[in-house]
């Protein structure tokens, strides 16, 4: 076995485990509302979301996929020094924010690193600006839409069940969460597991084991969701209480709106192919949903150092990202 496949091997392992990382990080936003509202228990709730993460594949294209494989860095600059340094800048930064408890965005941390490292090898040139704008947009665009979303419906079903009695509300919405959060872990495996995709057959595929044109095979797209629902089971307890918790005191008809409206959102953003996060989608809605009760529903606090953490994400990756290629490159290069 040379050298080259031992490579490759060894960054599609990382990419596995920063796939996983991904889900062990990002569970807090498949289960937390549905553990908030303690209609299910938490080792119910994660093998809830864990096993709609898996069978999203089975739901979505790889329209992300395309465009985290080619459509951020340009694809004749992937080598494995940029994948190395891609990953050990995303996976760095998701183990620094899940230890502080801070729902930062794993798809920008894998952005992150991505830009990064290019930057560090070829300068802006090997950017695709368009594929990093359309992203960036989205940093904005899918809160806000989210939040949107989370009051149109709030607003909708408390006015539908005014007459109704809180103990009936919440009998049925206690049933309907199941389907809202079912919807939302759906929605999050098909967008964030084909991140790693797109970053695993963007490797191959500059080492010449995909053929001439960019695709992502079958076995990678299960290896994927696989690794990402294995994530999902093993929990972020310390990001499930900030998003649960800290953000909003959730009822299940408030868990089932912002999980409907977040997963609406990624169900869009997937089919355009935008990898979008979908912590800040959750997040907006959340917030939406606890505006319309009262302005001082929402901790505004909590969603102020969210937001902080959003903003770092992209530049604090990718610095680790640009670190990391740079010793990789001395170390085996020279």
């Amino acid at each position: 076995m040379d050298s080259t496949l031992i490579a490759i091997i060894f960054l599609v392992a990382l990419a596995l485990f920063f796939d996983f990382l991904n889900g062990f990080h990002d569970a807090a936003n498949s289960i937390a509302t549905i553990v908030a509202t303690r209609v299910l228990p938490p080792r119910y709730a994660v093998l809830w979301a864990a096993f709609f993460n898996f069978v999203a594949f089975a739901v979505f294209g790889l329209h992300v996929a395309g465009t985290i494989g080619k459509g951020i860095v340009d694809i004749a600059q992937v080598d494995a020094y940029i994948i190395f340094g891609t990953l050990m800048g995303a996976c760095s930064w998701n183990i620094i924010t899940w230890y502080f408890g801070i729902p930062s965005s794993s798809s920008h941390a894998l952005v992150g690193g991505l830009i990064g490292a290019a930057l560090v090898k070829a300068g802006t040139g090997a950017l695709v600006m368009h594929g990093i704008i359309k992203t960036l947009a989205f940093i904005v665009i899918s809160p806000l839409v989210g939040m949107l979303l989370g009051m149109t419906l709030g607003t909708i079903i408390y006015n539908l069940f005014a007459r109704s009695t809180p103990a009936k509300v919440d009998h049925l919405f206690r049933k309907g969460q199941l389907l809202s959060a079912a919807a939302y872990s759906l929605g999050h495996g098909g967008n964030d597991a084909q991140k790693t995709m797109g970053i695993i057959a963007g490797l191959l595929f500059s080492a010449g084991y995909l053929g001439p044109e960019f695709n992502v095979p079958l076995w990678l797209v299960l290896a994927c969701h696989a690794a990402i629902a294995l994530g999902t089971m093993s929990g972020g307890w310390r990001i499930v209480k900030t998003m649960g918790n800290k953000l909003s005191k959730l009822r299940p008809v408030d868990g089932f709106c912002a999980e409907l409206g977040a997963s609406m959102v990624l169900f869009g953003a997937s089919a355009m192919g935008v990898p979008i996060s979908t912590t800040h989608t959750i997040t907006g809605a959340i917030v939406g949903v606890g505006t319309i009760k009262s302005i001082r529903a929402v901790k505004w606090g909590i969603a102020g150092q969210i937001v902080w953490a959003w903003i770092i994400t992209i530049p604090a990756a990718a610095l680790i990202s640009a670190v990391c290629y740079k010793l990789a490159v001395l170390a085996f290069k020279g």
